[in-house]
């Protein structure tokens, strides 16, 4: 009988623990975690203060794994504002997305806000925004 081994997602390199294959720490995981930053706060907190937003995580949507250009491409199809943490890759990539194709928005949201800084400049960006305002725009939180 074949014997399998777990898949690790973790790898132990410059003297720290890292996600493998990127240059994400746990030590920045933890700490987003422990600020209340995770993905699902996120989302929970801004559902329970506006019930009407359309708002998911990418685990939710399946997205998790899925490169960049694909998720701006699934964001836009459905005519989502897509909102990240990513501030290294994601804004390169969302201008290069927009040359050939039209996007709803994104917002990068930086992790050193506070839970309550981020659901109030989320919120006050659905409420004062029209559908088509954001489109092919980058807004950068805090503002």
């Amino acid at each position: 009988m074949p014997v399998l081994t777990p898949k690790s997602y973790v790898e132990y390199r410059s003297d720290a623990y890292w996600v493998e294959g990127t240059r994400i720490s746990l030590d920045s995981i933890v700490y987003a975690f422990q600020k209340g930053l995770s993905p699902e706060s996120i989302v929970t907190g801004v559902l329970r203060r506006e019930p009407t937003v359309d708002f998911q995580t990418a685990f939710a949507a399946g997205l998790q794994g899925v490169k960049d250009s694909e998720v701006l491409a699934i964001a836009a199809k459905q005519n989502r504002i897509l909102v990240s943490h990513d501030r290294r890759t994601m804004p390169s990539e969302f201008a290069e997305f927009i040359i050939s194709h039209q996007s709803s928005g994104a917002i990068i949201v930086s992790r050193k806000l506070s839970i309550e800084v981020i659901l109030e400049e989320l919120l006050l960006i659905w409420a004062a925004s029209s559908s088509g305002e954001r489109i092919n725009r980058i807004t950068k939180l805090p503002l």
